[in-house]
């Protein structure tokens, strides 16, 4: 772990703006709310940012609940100067799912593993289950208390990007819930994790149970039209979950391009990996052991011929022999 104070010390005296990835989920909004009530302690104050949109029914219901205030890059450009600091949270730098605001990007809080070297003048990457266990750690260890809203945020974001304790949990993950635990206010959690899908959802589920195809134990999914980043990840979830798929991949066509994600409980299939290798001329895209997510350009879809679906099949199953 590194030196909170560190971070500390370098943000007194600038204007300091905490990014999460784009499109962001549960995690990233509880670690950069949790990091902003912490830094808020010694004194600094910041803006919680991303580009894109919150277009996860989970990450909605948690803003609204805590009245937690996270503004789009749309309405920050103008007033965003060259050397106004930007920590990066559950994100880095040329990631791949997150993109370069105006700001300098003086530290990187993550848990993802790293595709492209940065240097920070602060860092904290360490493989958790969650974003949100590196932000706990830092109240423990610095002896403070973390309020109900900061620690009942701070925990769901736990609970989700583990799926319920199920995906790429660590020791550490459980000694942060056990933290938690005691701050949070339970009533205000079972609520956040009651009734997380919308009626059009379903349809989105219909175009991925009639488009799956199965290639050994991989199962890919091809939706036909433009679904929200967080729906996708579900889907992927919701295919890997099958018996016969140890690694599943989602696609979703879009006017800007192709998303995809990727889940996998093959021990040998690093989802992050294979996403990143299947991509390496087209997109960019990167992750966790368990789950990733990555994107295609409209300037590099042409690149896939005139049959993209049969091309990115190909694509991950040539990837998966390499690796």
């Amino acid at each position: 772990m590194s030196d909170f104070m560190e971070l500390v010390k370098l943000c007194q005296g600038h204007r300091v703006y905490i990014q999460t990835h784009n499109f962001p989920d549960p995690d990233a909004i509880s670690s950069a709310y949790g990091l902003k009530k912490l830094l808020e302690v010694y004194g600094v104050e910041s803006k919680l940012c991303y580009d894109g949109r919150v277009d996860k029914l989970s990450a909605s219901k948690l803003l609204d609940e805590f009245q937690m205030q996270i503004y789009p890059y749309v309405d920050l450009q103008k007033d965003m100067k060259e050397d106004d600091y930007i920590i990066c949270v559950d994100t880095q730098k040329h990631g791949g799912n997150v993109t370069d605001f105006v700001g300098d990007e003086v530290a990187c809080i993550d848990h993802h593993p790293t595709f492209v070297p940065m240097e920070y003048k602060y860092q904290d990457i360490r493989i958790t289950g969650a974003c949100a266990t590196l932000i706990a750690e830092y109240y423990a260890k610095m002896g403070h208390e973390p309020d109900r809203d900061t620690a009942t945020a701070l925990l769901y974001g736990l609970k989700m990007d583990t799926l319920q304790f199920s995906r790429g949990v660590t020791e550490l993950d459980i000694e942060m819930f056990r933290f938690l635990f005691p701050f949070c206010d339970h009533e205000k959690l079972a609520r956040l994790e009651r009734n997380n899908m919308e009626f059009d959802d379903l349809r989105a589920y219909g175009a991925a149970i009639e488009s799956i195809e199965l290639y050994d134990k991989t199962g890919f999914s091809c939706i036909p039209f433009s679904c929200p980043d967080a729906l996708i990840a579900i889907l992927a979830d919701f295919i890997l979950a099958l018996v016969e798929v140890e690694v599943a991949v989602v696609f979703s066509y879009r006017e800007d391009g192709i998303k995809l994600s990727v889940r996998s409980e093959d021990p040998k299939i690093h989802a992050g990996n294979l996403l990143h290798q299947a991509l390496l001329d087209l997109g960019n895209g990167g992750g966790h052991a368990a789950m990733a997510g990555g994107f295609i350009r409209q300037d590099k879809v042409a690149g896939l011929g005139n049959y993209p679906r049969d091309a990115i099949r190909n694509l991950f199953l040539k990837a998966m022999e390499s690796l």
